[in-house]
């Protein structure tokens, strides 16, 4: 059986175009399509291989994952055992158009990708690259010439992105190659480096470090990984194999004695790598991946990076921070800042229940924070705006929270439960709900969701405005959707400068297409002293494992414990939003 990373990615794809194609079709398939999308979505974060799950448990056992029934899990079975799905095939001869690439260009939805199948017959990616170069779009009715420039902007943003997976795809496939090789009895060690260790938002290959007695059985069980498509290169320490999900994997078999030195070489950026050298040399001294040697060729160092570092003059310098952005400097003079870690956050402050577009019900949440041992969790589900989220007005607003206040009495001295709500700030910068919902609410998550081609000036007071109707928080601040959507586009210097005047605290992100903020406007709004949250966004209780994205750009933009809210106590968190 292929890798979840394969049939479930690839099954939500087809799940997404299927919802596509009856979106254009006519008639009522409203239920039908949101059946698909809800699965869709569900399938392309579940951690379990669909292929196993059908092998243990059958079709039964499909039908446990969430937004799942009969029918779908008879079109998964189909797929896995067939290499096709009937559905998608009949529909497909309709309409022979790549949907899941050309939905993926901003501003795209399927009605106008039919449009421009009707029209210019656009059918992929390519076809639209050449109706952009010739200026065909803006003619259209529907369209015009600035859609036609968001439209070029999303293909410019797509072809970057080529070669680079996300690390919410990348890590899991790492962790599921790991886990193989570890339970195989043949490795001694085996870790994630490169940019996957460094937790980047976006991953190009993997690499993958061993110690082992045995080296070409490492080699072996490599080259018949069920994730490989084929071997590239085979050697006796050293084999590279093309993942049936595009990216490629380089897995190393090294000494133990020369781990460290391995582990630091291929972690590194090429730049921190470059300015750690160039330290080993001024010392002379040279460092590559077998060691850290002395001009006689002796070994100075080469079992574990904090030996290497250390025997440098440096302060270990943490994974995450190896970008050679001012991290070596500091390390020299051993300021670098203690990093923030999973264990000390104790609660997420934005979640969502099956009262908007949720998956499990407020209890259903609270229990998974109780598991994960959480002090307290915020559930924070969508006002009306968000239609497409089944988003709430006041009335529905006022109902949720009295839902949660009859829940929360049965976790009384368990886990503190926090009414909030996810509110859209609208284009003039007020806030879709009432006050007195508002008035409600333990804190206010302010977000941007529609409206999102304003000017930089316009969205910038939009922004500004929500923080006068006194949000506490600023949900995924800058919108983007990692090799999807752009971010929009505001003043951050005016941002940051008024949310330190008025404590309004900044979201990392952590579902793994946002991580937003990302890493480098962390660092920029750090320098302001802002405060941070970080959390999961979380739709279904599974979700809330996603922290450790959250996590791992956090540290990345360098926070520590102190940055963050959520590592405080529920009293002090609360003394904050008020």
């Amino acid at each position: 059986m292929e890798k979840y990373s394969v049939y479930n990615q690839k099954i939500a794809e087809l799940f997404e175009e299927i919802a596509d194609m009856l979106e254009i079709e006519g008639g009522d398939h409203s239920f039908e399509i949101r059946a698909y999308r809800k699965a869709a979505m569900n399938l392309s974060v579940l951690q379990e291989d669909v292929g196993d799950i059908l092998e243990k448990e059958g079709t039964e056992g499909l039908m446990k994952i969430p937004g799942i029934g009969k029918g779908l899990a008879e079109r998964i079975r189909e797929y896995v055992e067939k290499g096709h799905m009937s559905k998608y095939e009949a529909l497909k001869k309709k309409y022979p158009i790549d949907f899941n690439s050309l939905t993926k260009i901003q501003g795209l939805g399927a009605r106008k990708v039919l449009k421009l199948y009707s029209s210019l017959h656009v059918k992929n990616i390519e076809d639209l690259k050449k109706a952009v170069a010739q200026h065909k779009i803006r003619a259209l009715e529907g369209f015009g010439e600035k859609s036609e420039s968001e439209i070029a902007k999303g293909l410019q943003l797509l072809e970057s992105a080529r070669g680079r997976m996300p690390l919410g795809t990348a890590l899991p496939e790492a962790e599921s190659i790991i886990k193989t090789i570890s339970d195989s009895g043949f490795a001694d060690r085996v870790v994630i480096a490169g940019s996957t260790r460094r937790m980047r938002e976006t991953v190009g290959d993997l690499d993958i470090l061993v110690t082992s007695a045995t080296p070409q059985k490492i080699m072996d069980l490599v080259a018949s990984l069920k994730e490989a498509e084929h071997v590239v290169v085979s050697g006796p320490t050293k084999t590279t194999i093309q993942l049936r999900m595009g990216l490629s994997c380089d897995v190393r078999v090294v000494e133990p004695s020369s781990f460290g030195a391995a582990l630091q070489y291929f972690t590194g950026s090429k730049e921190h790598g470059i300015a750690i050298r160039q330290i080993a040399v001024r010392k002379g001294l040279k460092l590559n991946e077998y060691g850290l040697f002395d001009k006689k060729g002796k070994v100075v160092a080469s079992k574990t990076e904090e030996e290497i570092y250390g025997k440098l003059g440096l302060q270990y310098i943490e994974p995450e921070m190896r970008e050679a952005r001012g991290e070596v400097a500091l390390a020299a003079e051993h300021r670098l800042p203690k990093l923030i870690e999973q264990k000390e956050i104790r609660g997420d402050l934005h979640t969502h229940t099956d009262n908007s577009d949720g998956q499990n019900t407020i209890e259903e949440m609270i229990e998974a924070a109780v598991r994960k041992g959480y002090s307290y969790i915020g559930l924070s589900d969508h006002s009306k705006s968000e239609y497409i989220a089944h988003g709430m007005d006041d009335k529905r607003f006022a109902k949720y929270f009295d839902e949660i206040d009859k829940v929360a009495e049965k976790y009384e001295g368990i886990i503190e439960v926090l009414k909030s709500g996810e509110v859209d700030i609208l284009k003039d910068g007020t806030l879709d709900v009432n006050k007195s919902t508002l008035d409600r609410m333990d804190y206010r998550i302010g977000a941007v969701h529609m409206n999102r081609n304003m000017s930089r000036d316009e969205m910038t007071k939009r922004i500004l405005g929500a923080f006068d109707e006194g949000i506490n928080i600023l949900a995924h601040p800058t919108g983007r959707l990692i090799n999807e959507r752009e971010p929009i586009d505001f003043d951050t210097d005016k941002v940051f400068h008024a949310a330190k005047d008025k404590g309004v605290i900044m979201e990392v992100n952590a579902f793994p297409n946002r991580l937003d903020l990302n890493d480098e406007n962390i660092i920029k709004a750090r320098s302001y002293g802002i405060k941070f949250a970080i959390d999961t966004d979380s739709h279904k209780t599974e979700h809330l494992d996603f922290i450790k994205y959250g996590i791992g750009t956090a540290r990345r933009g360098w926070l520590t414990k102190g940055d963050v809210v959520n590592t405080l106590d529920a009293d002090a968190l609360k003394r904050i939003f008020r």
